[in-house]
C-alpha cells in the first residue's frame, strides 16, 4: 500500500470529528440526511454527495486523544473502507491534539496495513481489499520518511505470513530456505546448520525434541553487522516449532489446530531483523532459531527421561509438551558461545499459563536486568505491543530443581509462565536477558482489534530495542 503526502486530494476524504467539538453545521452541510453521528470513538459515517465521498470518523474528546484511542478509530474506519472496496483515500490529520503529525501518520499507516491484511494464498476465489493508496493533506511536516515505516510494517507482515502458513507448507526446512532467500536481497548473512552440525555442537536438548519427526530440522542463524566497530551484539532467539503435537504428552485435537503458530517467536525474529537490515540500523544483531517439529514416533523423548543440554546441565522431562524451552536453551547457549552475543532476548509462544494470566492483551516478560527491561518498556509504549513484567522470586527458581537431574522442564502447573521463563534464564550466564512469552498475543483464532490469525507480535518491540541500542 502506498502512503504519501500530497497537495491534491482524491475524491474520497476522511475527516476526524471530536465529540466535544461537534460541528453539526459542517456535517449537515455535507450531508443533508444526517443520521445522528456524534463523534464518539468507533463511529464512522459515510457521506455521499454530488462531488465526493466523505468518511466522518469519531475520535471522542480531542483533549483525551491517545495512541490507543486513535488506533481504535482507525480500526473502525478500516473495517468500513475494506467493505467499500475503495482504491484511494485522502486523510486530514487531527489538529490541536497531543499526538504529533508523525505519530498520527505512523498509527494510521500501521493500523490500515494490519487491518487490511489478508492471508488468501490458498483461496481459489480471492476477494481482495482494494485500498492501495492513502494520501495525507494539509500537513505542516511534509518530509516524513514513509520508506522507514513501510520497512517496519512489512517486517510485521512477513511475520504474519510465516505464522499463517499451514504446517504442511511451512516445515523446518521450508523456514530455513525462506530465511536463506533473504540473503539475496538484504545485507543479512545467513547460515543454516544441518543435523550433523547440530550433533557436533552437542545440542542434545534441541535434538531430543527434533528427532521424533521425519522432517529434517535446521538451526537457522541470521547475522546483521550494522556497527562493525562495536563489540556489542544483540541476540534474538526465537522459538521455531513449526508444529507442536505435544509429543507423547499429546495435545487434544482442538489444541493442535492452531499449532502452526508455535513458531511465532521465530517469525518475529525474522521480521524484525529484516526491517533492521532494510533501515540500516547501526547495531549488531544475531538471530537464532532452532527449527523443528515436536512430533510422535518411536524416537520420541519420553516423560521421565533425563536428557543433556549443550551447556552440560541435565534435565528431567516432566512433560514433552514443555518442548519450546528445550530448544531455546540450546539456542541461547549457542549464541553466547559461538556468536558472542552480549545481550539476549528470547521470544516464544511458550506457555498456556501466561495466557491465563494476561489473556491476549499483553506479552509476559521476565528479565534479570532492570536497565534492559526499561528499554523494552520504552519500546512498548511507542509500538503498542503491550508487555507486563512477571516476578522472579527465589521460590520460583527453587521449583525448577529436581532430585534426579539438575533441572526439570516442567515443575507443575503453578506459576507455569514464570518457571518456564526462569528455566531459560538458567542458561544465560548472567548476561542481560529478556524473555518474552507471546503465547497469548501472537495468534488470534477469532478477529480481535481488527485482525485475526498471526499478529506478528514482537516484531516492533525487537526492532525498537535494536534502534535504542543503535543510538549508543
Amino acid at each position: 500500500m502506498d502512503f504519501r503526502v500530497e497537495s491534491k486530494t482524491s475524491e474520497i476524504k476522511v475527516v476526524f470529528i471530536a465529540s466535544n467539538e461537534l460541528n453539526l453545521e459542517y456535517i449537515k452541510k455535507e450531508h443533508l440526511n444526517y443520521t445522528g453521528f456524534n463523534g464518539e470513538i468507533g463511529q464512522v459515517e459515510k457521506i455521499v454527495n454530488s462531488e465526493n465521498i466523505i468518511f466522518f470518523v469519531g475520535i471522542g474528546n480531542r483533549n483525551k486523544m491517545s495512541i490507543d484511542l486513535l488506533r481504535k478509530a482507525i480500526i473502525a474506519l478500516t473495517e468500513v473502507l475494506n467493505k467499500s472496496k475503495l482504491e484511494k483515500i485522502t486523510i486530514s490529520l487531527i489538529e490541536n491534539c497531543n499526538l504529533s503529525e508523525e505519530i498520527q501518520m505512523k498509527i494510521i499507516l500501521d493500523t490500515i496495513e494490519q487491518c487490511s491484511y489478508q492471508f488468501l494464498k490458498y483461496k481459489t476465489n480471492k476477494k481482495l481489499n482494494k485500498l492501495d493508496e492513502v494520501l495525507f493533506e494539509g500537513l505542516k511536516n511534509t518530509s516524513v520518511d514513509f520508506t522507514y515505516y513501510h520497512n517496519l510494517v512489512n517486517g510485521k507482515l512477513v511475520a504474519r505470513d510465516l505464522v499463517n502458513e499451514p504446517a504442511n507448507k511451512m516445515m523446518p526446512l521450508d523456514l530455513a530456505n525462506y530465511v536463506k532467500e533473504l540473503e539475496k536481497n538484504t545485507n543479512i548473512q545467513v547460515e543454516i546448520l544441518d543435523e550433523i552440525q547440530i550433533a557436533n555442537l552437542k545440542m542434545h536438548s534441541y535434538i531430543a525434541v527434533a528427532k521424533a519427526s521425519d522432517e529434517p530440522y535446521r538451526l537457522i542463524v541470521m547475522r546483521y553487522n550494522g556497527n562493525p566497530k562495536s563489540k556489542e551484539r544483540l541476540g534474538f532467539v526465537g522459538k521455531g516449532l513449526t508444529y507442536d503435537t505435544g509429543g507423547l504428552s499429546l495435545k487434544s485435537t482442538n489444541s493442535m489446530k492452531t499449532m502452526k503458530s508455535d513458531m511465532g517467536g521465530a517469525a518475529a525474529v525474522i521480521g524484525a531483523i529484516k526491517a533492521i537490515s532494510e533501515n540500516k540500523l547501526k547495531v549488531n544483531v544475531t538471530g537464532i532459531i532452532a527449527a523443528c517439529e515436536n512430533s510422535v514416533s518411536g524416537r520420541s523423548y519420553r516423560p521421565g527421561d533425563i536428557i543433556d543440554s549443550m551447556a552440560g546441565k541435565t534435565i528431567y522431562i516432566g512433560n514433552t509438551d514443555a518442548e519450546g524451552r528445550l530448544t531455546l536453551i540450546d539456542g541461547v547457549h549457542y549464541g553466547i558461545e559461538n556468536e558472542n552475543i552480549t545481550k539476549i532476548i528470547d521470544i516464544a509462544t511458550l506457555t498456556g499459563s501466561i495466557v491465563h494470566s494476561l489473556g491476549e492483551v499483553a506479552t509476559g516478560v521476565i528479565s534479570n536486568n532492570d536497565e534492559f527491561y526499561k528499554q523494552l518498556e520504552c519500546a512498548s509504549k511507542e509500538t503498542n505491543e503491550k508487555v507486563w513484567r512477571m516476578p522472579i522470586f527465589d521460590e520460583y527458581r527453587d521449583m525448577l530443581k529436581h532430585k534426579e537431574a539438575d533441572l526439570t522442564n516442567s515443575p507443575g502447573s503453578l506459576a507455569g509462565g514464570i518457571t518456564a521463563g526462569l528455566f531459560i534464564g538458567e542458561f544465560v550466564q548472567n548476561l542481560p536477558w529478556i524473555h518474552m512469552d507471546i503465547a497469548g498475543t501472537s495468534y488470534f483464532s477469532e478477529k480481535k482489534r481488527g485482525i485475526y490469525g498471526g499478529t506478528g507480535e514482537g516484531v516492533y518491540n525487537l526492532y525498537k530495542i535494536a534502534e535504542l541500542n543503535s543510538m549508543k
